[in-house]
């Protein structure tokens, strides 16, 4: 295996390489994603695809939370050797928006427009987890019109109108816990994680980072983390 791992160039992409899953029967590009070492090596052991998430700084499972797993069943290196395709047999779909490829945005040459085909998009909530799919329905806003959608219209706005958002509603909350009523509470509080985590997707931070750094404090006392954060 080591003699395998020898063979990419991983220098020369920076030690990440693009890997391409494929529908190892009908030859249906599923998805694009990236690989380090490590990622291989444990692809290659395991014969279930593993990736590097950039956004989430760590190595990842395919369908480790959804269970939409990618059973490899062949490999290609090519001919520069910084790049893979991977023939995979997809288990449930590929994309987390619920499609089962992640290409369905199309390119309208002619028009110079984008044509995304959403119409059989999953509610892939009781999948990923309500803040991780509104994470990424965010993202996915940044190309929206801010004549149609709020989210744009505060990513046009920037920075300045996305935190001012996050205090006050900081603040809302804080009010609604002091009078104690439930209903209340819960509403602001939910209000507080929109604008949270719109302020995320516009730095393009994910979630799981901010839950890496959570597990990072178990364990730890809030005086102790508190002074290695002054120090």
């Amino acid at each position: 295996m080591q003699a395998i791992l020898e063979q990419i160039l991983w220098e020369k992409c920076g030690g990440l390489i693009p890997a391409i899953a494929q529908d190892y029967q009908t030859q249906e590009v599923l998805m694009l994603g990236f690989m380090d070492k490590e990622a291989l090596e444990l692809s290659l052991k395991s014969g279930f695809v593993h990736y590097f998430s950039r956004s989430k700084g760590r190595i990842w499972k395919k369908g480790e939370q959804s269970g939409h797993t990618q059973k490899i069943h062949t490999i290609a290196l090519d001919c520069d050797k910084d790049s893979i395709l991977i023939g995979i047999e997809q288990i449930g779909v590929a994309c987390h928006t619920g499609k089962k490829s992640c290409f369905f945005n199309t390119i309208n040459i002619k028009e110079g427009k984008l044509d995304s085909n959403m119409e059989s998009k999953r509610d892939m909530r009781a999948i990923y987890g309500a803040v991780d799919v509104l994470y990424h329905t965010l993202l996915e806003r940044k190309c929206s019109d801010p004549k149609t959608s709020y989210t744009a219209k505060l990513y046009q706005k920037g920075e300045n109108t996305i935190a001012k958002k996050i205090v006050e509603e900081a603040s809302e909350l804080g009010f609604a816990i002091k009078d104690g009523v439930r209903e209340e509470i819960i509403y602001e509080a939910a209000d507080l994680l929109y604008h949270s985590l719109v302020g995320l997707a516009y730095k393009d931070i994910s979630p799981d980072l901010i839950k890496q750094e959570i597990l990072r404090r178990f364990g730890l006392s809030g005086i102790d983390e508190k002074n290695a954060r002054e120090e």
